[in-house]
């Protein structure tokens, strides 16, 4: 099982993909991190697992917390044997406006639950994953991540920029052992659209058609640990329009490879002095 004697640590896990991420990967032989805002909710899943499970609440966007998150949770990996074996950024949240209504406090959310937060989580873990010479980390961005569309100008922005950031770290630490996959699903039937913001920051607080209608998470939670264990680097879990439209912008795995062997020794090049032919 790829996922046997791994410690999995998993944002976002109180509801939706995260809590379906959590069940599939521990029935696969995963010890799982649990991270949330929502600490009755966790301790709710944690007791639906039969494996091992450490719950750690904390608000993404509260660094403090985040570090000392961090640290509790490799220190418990490595309790049991190694460290974090794979780290699956999936908390987030949408929006639901026109850019012109927008307030651009609704931008800053946005980007720093969407973006900034899984960039300073993988930081703060990446010098010991390296350090380590194995692992995983996944970025959960979207369909909206690929393609812009309406109503979704923030969300847009944050999920493009976290395949670019991820996109680049690939490039950099694939030679040492690491993967890094990123993960665009479409609609999946969970509380992402009555959680999006509004133009004045608000909570939706209701559905729409396509949301209802989406993916089963539970499913797409299995696919997804499929395609990771595989080895895909990019990993679109959509149907309809909303895969046609992915699959249009999807990045070919020769691109990937190509900018991988570019990597090698990019950095050592660029600190040599302009002109120096050594």
């Amino acid at each position: 099982m790829a996922f046997q004697r791994t410690v999995a640590w998993i944002t976002g896990a109180s509801s939706g993909i995260g809590a379906a991420l959590a069940r599939a990967v521990a029935a696969r032989g995963a010890a799982v991190v649990l991270s949330g805002r929502n600490r009755a909710a966790l301790d709710d899943l944690a007791g639906t697992i039969a494996g091992e499970t450490l719950v750690l609440p904390f608000e993404v966007t509260d660094h403090a917390a985040m570090h000392a998150a961090a640290d509790a949770a490799w220190n418990w990996a490595a309790a049991r044997g190694g460290g974090i074996g794979m780290l699956i950024n999936n908390a987030g949240i949408s929006q639901r406006s026109l850019a012109i209504d927008t307030a651009y406090d609704v931008y800053d959310r946005i980007v720093a639950v969407d973006l900034m937060a899984p960039i300073a989580l993988t930081q703060a873990l990446l010098p010991r994953m390296v350090a380590r010479g194995t692992g995983r980390i996944v970025m959960i961005s979207s369909v909206a991540g690929k393609v812009g569309v309406p109503m979704r100008t923030a969300y847009c922005a944050a999920k493009f920029g976290l395949i670019g950031y991820a996109d680049a770290l690939r490039s950099e630490i694939v030679a040492q052992g690491l993967q890094v996959h990123v993960v665009t699903p479409g609609s999946v039937r969970t509380g992402v659209s009555r959680n999006a913001l509004t133009a004045d920051g608000s909570p939706r607080g209701t559905s729409d058609r396509a949301i209802e209608n989406g993916l089963d998470p539970d499913a797409v939670a299995a696919t997804m640990l499929d395609r990771i264990a595989a080895g895909e680097r990019e990993i679109i879990l959509a149907t309809g329009i909303e895969e046609q439209m992915a699959e249009l912008r999807r990045t070919p795995d020769a691109l990937f490879d190509q900018i991988a062997a570019l990597s090698v020794g990019y950095a050592e090049r660029m600190a040599q002095p302009a002109g120096d032919s050594a």
